[in-house]
């Protein structure tokens, strides 16, 4: 357990919020075609329409959680999307469906961004590290989530699916409640110059393309690798779930642990890279279940989802680093709203590109995939570079800006 009252209180928050989540991830889709029965691709067109939409809340709400308080404005997107979710219930047609997904999806983004200062406030020396425990609690959080979600599949009635969106409404309005115990921060002045001064940094910009274009490994292990098994190996079904509780206890096991290295933005660099050359080798093996027995099939994606975990190690630690030290403090919620870009396009695209690649064209495409990661790897330590170039020029000229802001 963390050692101060404040990162016990974000972790509280932050578990009671993953186990709700984790009953929409494993279920939520489910809900709306089994239980509301409409067509898989008017859910899929919905879904995409609430992904491009929260993509442009992040970083409006990161600035204002940096002028006007962070806890306040995290409080309130976990409200907005606990009444988003109790609408679930209420849906019977697309549109009701388009409306209440995209509210919960714009306040799940905007949430990210708005929470991001307070991991920095109350993160120690190291608010990296602490970002990385967080992602461990997160994981426990939906795995216990996903195991209320299977009772509700299993069961797969409409009060079934009813008393999940209301469950998860619920873990969302407590995790806001926990919330009240956090000591506020305060808003911190912003410096002379542009308001939207992250939309303007430019290396900052290309790293939130590089761990974005990288992001995309998330959907290799709930996107790829279920649609590769069943379809293009002789590997038994149930391996699905042993790859995903693979993943998720390597995580919880040795995040923490992963980012304690990676200490700079070099480091981050760095890690970004040997995260690229473990997801070639374990998309490489990926590509080589295909036509072998099954125990040699099992044997090998078991191989590959170890080694692809070990590089999502190695990818989530970098991104906490350096999306943390290269954004100046009194605009962190700005910053990281811009960096959450990246991973929100992966989420929107990422699914279709690989399974354009990996499952329709098949064993090529795994190589594709994983040159991919591979060459956006290498990119990184480059981008890092400019980054800390630009990131020391503003702090020296910083002083000046706000002279001149305090004379103005």
């Amino acid at each position: 357990m963390p050692d101060s009252g404040p990162q016990r209180v974000l972790a509280a928050s932050n578990f009671v919020y993953t186990v709700g989540s984790g009953l929409y991830l494993t279920a939520g889709v489910l809900y709306f075609t089994e239980a509301v029965h409409l067509p898989a691709g008017q859910v899929g067109t919905g879904l995409g329409i609430a992904g491009c939409a929260a993509l442009v809340l992040g970083v409006a709400v990161g600035h204002l959680a940096d002028r006007y308080g962070a806890r306040g404005v995290y409080a309130v997107t976990l409200v907005v999307q606990a009444l988003a979710t109790a609408g679930f219930v209420l849906v019977d047609s697309f549109w009701p469906f388009v409306v209440v997904v995209a509210v919960a999806a714009g306040a799940k983004a905007a949430g990210k961004a708005a929470h991001s200062p307070l991991v920095r406030r109350y993160g120690g020396d190291r608010p990296q590290e602490f970002r990385a425990y967080l992602r461990a609690v997160t994981n426990v959080g939906i795995s216990l989530g996903a195991l209320g979600a299977g009772w509700v599949v299993q069961a797969g009635t409409l009060t079934a699916y009813q008393l999940m969106a209301i469950g998860n409404a619920i873990a969302f309005v407590v995790s806001a409640a926990f919330l009240v115990s956090l000591p506020p921060v305060a808003p911190l002045p912003a410096a002379g110059g542009p308001r939207w001064i992250a939309l303007r940094d430019r290396p900052y910009l290309l790293l939130t393309v590089l761990d974005g274009i990288m992001a995309i490994q998330f959907k290799v292990l709930t996107v790829a690798i279920p649609l590769w098994l069943v379809g293009a190996t002789t590997a038994p079904r149930w391996l699905i779930s042993g790859t995903m509780l693979t993943g998720t206890v390597m995580v919880v096991a040795f995040q923490v642990r992963a980012g304690r290295d990676i200490d700079s933005p070099e480091a981050g660099g760095n890690a970004y890279r040997r995260a690229g050359v473990a997801f070639l080798i374990a998309c490489s093996l990926i590509s080589l279940s295909a036509g072998i027995p099954a125990w040699a099939a099992a044997t090998l994606l078991l191989l590959a989802v170890v080694i692809h975990t070990v590089g999502e190690l190695w990818h989530a630690a970098a991104g906490f680093e350096v999306s943390f030290a290269l954004a100046p403090e009194h605009a962190t919620g700005q910053y990281l709203g811009v960096f959450g870009l990246g991973a929100g396009l992966a989420d929107a695209l990422g699914p279709s590109l690989l399974i354009a690649l990996c499952i329709t064209w098949g064993r090529p495409g795994w190589y594709v995939v994983g040159a991919m990661f591979a060459l956006t790897g290498l990119a990184a330590p480059l981008a890092v570079r400019w980054a800390q170039h630009h990131h020391q020029h503003a702090r020296q000229t910083q002083p000046d800006s706000l002279g001149k802001a305090q004379v103005a």
